[in-house]
Formats: C-alpha cells, sequence, structure tokens
C-alpha cells in the first residue's frame, strides 16, 4: 500500500510538471504570436502609411504637372512654358517693332526709289488765289490722274506767255522739301507761287493761261501742261515772279515769300 501511494505521488508531480511546461511553452507561444503579429502589424501599418504617402505624392505631383501649380512641375514645367511663352512674345514684340519700323520705312524708300517721276500725262494742275487784294500769290495743285505712284521731282517750270520766250520762274530754297514728293494715284501736291508784288506802278500783264513743266531725274521733262487762270486773269509781274517747290502741304514760312 505505501509503495502504491508514492507512485501515486510521483506520478501526480509528473503530470504537474508536465503541465507546468507546457503551460510555460504555450504562454511563450502566446507571446510571441502575439509579439510576431504586432511585428507585422506595425510592418503592414508602415506599408500601407509609406503607399498612402507615396500615392498621395504621386497624385499630388500628378496634379500639380496637369495645373502647373506644383513646385518642381511649376518650376519645370511652367517655368519652362512660361519662360519660352514670355521670351517668344519679347522677341515677338522685338521683332515686331523692328520689322515694323524697319519695313515701314524701307518700304517708303523702296517706293519712292521705285516710283518714276511724274511726266505731264501723269498730273494735271490747277491754280488758285490766295485770300488777298491785290493778289500777289497763287497755289498750284497738282493732283495725280494716273493709275499708279510717281515722284514729283523739283518744283514746277512755269511760264508765263510763250513758251519759247518767257522768263523762267525762279524758285525759292526754303521751301525744298527733304525729300521728294511720291503721289500715289489721286494725290495731290502743293506749289506757292508769287506772281507780283502788288504795286500800283509795277510792270504787269493779264495772263488767262499759262505753261507748267514738270522735272525727270536728268532735268526738265518733255511736254508741257497748260494751267487755266482762276476767273478774271492774273496780273503778272514777271519781274517779281518766284515759285516754291512741290510739297505734300504748304508749311508756314517756308512756303512764304
Amino acid at each position: 500500500m505505501r509503495t502504491h501511494h508514492k507512485s501515486t505521488v510521483l506520478a501526480a508531480a509528473a503530470i504537474a510538471a508536465l503541465s507546468l511546461g507546457l503551460t510555460a511553452c504555450g504562454g511563450g507561444t502566446d507571446a510571441g504570436a502575439k509579439d510576431a503579429g504586432a511585428a507585422s502589424s506595425s510592418q503592414a501599418a508602415e506599408g500601407a502609411t509609406d503607399k498612402g504617402t507615396g500615392a498621395a505624392a504621386g497624385t499630388a505631383d500628378q496634379t500639380a504637372a496637369k495645373s502647373g501649380s506644383g513646385s518642381t512641375g511649376g518650376s519645370t514645367t511652367g517655368g519652362s512654358t512660361a519662360g519660352g511663352g514670355s521670351g517668344s512674345g519679347t522677341k515677338g514684340s522685338s521683332a515686331g517693332s523692328s520689322t515694323g519700323s524697319s519695313t515701314g520705312s524701307s518700304t517708303g524708300g523702296k517706293t519712292a526709289a521705285k516710283a518714276p517721276a511724274c511726266a505731264y500725262g501723269d498730273i494735271k494742275v490747277t491754280a488758285a488765289k490766295a485770300d488777298e487784294v491785290p493778289t500777289e500769290h497763287i497755289v498750284l495743285t497738282a493732283t495725280n490722274t494716273s493709275g499708279s505712284a510717281c515722284t514729283l521731282l523739283e518744283y514746277p517750270l512755269i511760264a508765263f506767255g510763250p513758251i519759247q520766250t518767257a522768263k523762267d520762274v525762279p524758285a525759292v530754297a526754303k521751301s525744298k522739301p527733304a525729300a521728294p514728293v511720291v503721289l500715289r494715284p489721286g494725290a495731290p501736291a502743293y506749289a506757292n507761287v508769287r506772281i507780283a508784288l502788288g504795286g500800283v506802278d509795277e510792270d504787269t500783264k493779264v495772263v488767262n493761261s499759262f505753261n507748267v513743266n514738270l522735272f525727270a531725274a536728268g532735268g526738265p521733262a518733255e511736254g508741257s501742261i497748260v494751267v487755266k487762270a482762276p476767273a478774271g486773269g492774273l496780273a503778272v509781274g514777271e519781274a517779281a515772279a518766284k515759285t516754291g517747290y512741290w510739297t505734300e502741304e504748304l508749311r508756314n514760312g517756308a512756303d512764304e515769300f
């Protein structure tokens, strides 16, 4: 009986020890599993956070690239685009201004250079009395009646009388324009002409018409334009007669003599 009791006690002690070992092992396993699970969860959370951050950054970059508001996209894409736009605009405006001015001046120069001298068949000349009593001046108006531009050179060659014997009317140098007058079709030019001094004892003659010649590049042109005098004729004192150059408009001072 005593031997059986000791065996029973030993068996119970072995079972208890085995239970404690299993419990300890089970507890360690649970703790390790829990730790491993926590670590896995933490890593998964960090991965998700990193992925979320990366996705958010990628989305932000894409949005910034599309809208041009991102710092990197703005400085690269927006900057280059804006820079290109500004650069192009600046070049365009400078090129436009320089091209406009150079083209305008060169076109005018080319037009003037290419337009041939006006011939007597291209021009109609009319005369009008100045608003003064007695009449000392008249204004000649030369109108381009041709279908193309021509250059009206120098001044009118006026003959108050027979063209072969009439005295040449001298020109007034101060009235000469800086450049020859280029007349487009239908455009006018003017010349102020003094015909007398208005003195009572002045030696004058009445003329109802007179002749005007034009200049060519090498001198007086062929042909003569007959100009009808204003109503009542003109009392011309040939000794006092002078003419101004052809100008686009009459200028005070330069054309007064």
